[in-house]
């Protein structure tokens, strides 16, 4: 039986999906393709983002579940997963695709994400992970649960990513209460 946290957990996750793809379903073309400050990133990009990793955590999960508490993926070398290089490129290949074609990507990826998800017990999810880091974080050992709950933020964190080239949408009073 999956435990009660995983199971809240995946609630956090379907909700916060369904307020993103909202969001990204409200945008015009002119919005999608507005460039995003402080960042490499057009507004659609953290689009074809948010539907790329979730293959990647879906390994991680399923690994876990098996009692594998591994890092994500090191490259062929040995060299530890590079977060910010994957998200850079699976971007890039996408980076012509239409809001339908990425968020039906996200759509399939994202149930496989759940499905994976849903394999872990409590005693997985009390271990701890080494978080390889990214261009934000450095690298650390971490409870996989906290982990975990600060991915649920995922969405709605590139979602105020995404607003940074929306001001116009800033004041809306539902998505600060989200983003919030």
């Amino acid at each position: 039986m999956t435990s009660e946290t995983v199971l809240a957990l995946i609630d956090r996750f379907k909700d916060n999906r369904e307020r993103f793809v909202a969001f990204c379903r409200s945008l015009s073309a002119e919005e999608l393709d507005r460039p995003v400050p402080g960042s490499d990133y057009r507004v659609k990009d953290f689009v074809s983002h948010l539907g790329t990793l979730d293959p990647v955590m879906a390994e991680q999960f399923e690994r876990a579940a098996r009692g594998q508490m591994e890092e994500l993926g090191r490259g062929d070398d040995g060299s530890p997963f590079d977060v910010d290089k994957y998200n850079d490129a699976e971007v890039a290949r996408r980076r012509d695709w239409n809001l339908d074609q990425m968020l039906e990507e996200a759509a399939a990826n994202r149930a496989a994400f759940l499905g994976s998800l849903a394999k872990l017990e409590d005693e997985h999810i009390d271990k701890v992970i080494h978080f390889t880091g990214d261009n934000k974080r450095d690298p650390a050992d971490v409870p996989f649960k906290l982990f975990l709950q600060g991915l649920t933020r995922h969405d709605p964190i590139h979602v105020a990513d995404m607003v940074k080239a929306l001001p116009e949408r800033a004041d809306d009073p539902d998505l600060k209460t989200w983003l919030n």
